[in-house]
């Protein structure tokens, strides 16, 4: 049986993901930066942007977010919250990887999202 998560057309290749309109930043379980797609190298150019990576997450952070941050990458425990900061909300989720079933690292998707969003009770 093949493997069902592949790409089956040619318009949607391997690449979506550098380009979607979602910050994606992955750190391996160490906390090194490993994976910016474009949207997170702009959400965090003025931090440094492409030039974090190699860099360790801990070292971006301020206490209390840095030990929550190593709780994390120790625990594998993910993080689920919503931001606001220049006048944009943000969905923010932080969440443990695994490749084979062997812990590798986190990956945090950030977005925006509209101040009144429409929620469906699907019950």
């Amino acid at each position: 049986m093949g493997d069902h998560r592949k790409i089956i057309t040619s318009e949607f290749d391997e690449n979506w993901i550098k380009e979607i309109n979602v910050a994606l930043t992955i750190c391996d379980k160490n906390g090194k930066l490993v994976y910016m797609n474009d949207k997170s190298v702009k959400t965090f150019e003025n931090d440094g942007g492409v030039k974090l990576l190699g860099t360790n997450v801990l070292d971006c952070h301020p206490e209390p977010s840095r030990t929550s941050l190593s709780n994390m990458l120790q625990k594998e425990k993910e993080n689920i919250y919503t931001i606001s900061k220049n006048g944009i909300k943000k969905m923010i989720l932080q969440l443990p990887c695994y490749s084979d079933g062997k812990y590798s690292g986190f990956a945090e998707f950030s977005f925006e999202i509209p101040e009144k969003l429409n929620h469906f009770n699907r019950d």
